[in-house]
């Protein structure tokens, strides 16, 4: 880093290595770039976000903390973005009554 700039930039987790903070179309180059160089399908940014909640609710982490880890601000929001059940877990969550209500 240079003088007087903090390193990491203040506020940022990634940063250049000047010490300032990436632009956005920056990170989604070299993300592509080793997308491509690790053979791996391009998908945008976001959709990581969207992969990681979806997988943590499947998982059956518990929506609200979920809500905490990307920061929306109301679990409806968090429910109805990602919140689809898969038939999986439909089936599960039945043959988990089932066997409550069979004793």
């Amino acid at each position: 880093a240079g003088p007087g700039r903090p390193w990491p930039p203040d506020g940022y987790v990634f940063g250049t290595r000047h010490g300032t903070p990436l632009e956005p179309r920056n990170l989604t180059r070299m993300f592509g770039q080793l997308c491509d160089a690790h053979g791996i399908r391009r998908v945008p940014l976001h959709g990581l976000r969207h992969t990681c909640v979806s997988l943590l609710l499947s998982l059956g982490v518990h929506p609200r903390v979920v809500m905490e880890i990307v920061g929306h601000s109301a679990i409806e929001m968090t429910m109805n973005v990602y919140g689809h059940v898969n038939l999986e877990t439909q089936r599960a969550a039945l043959d988990h009554l089932d066997e409550q209500l069979s004793g």
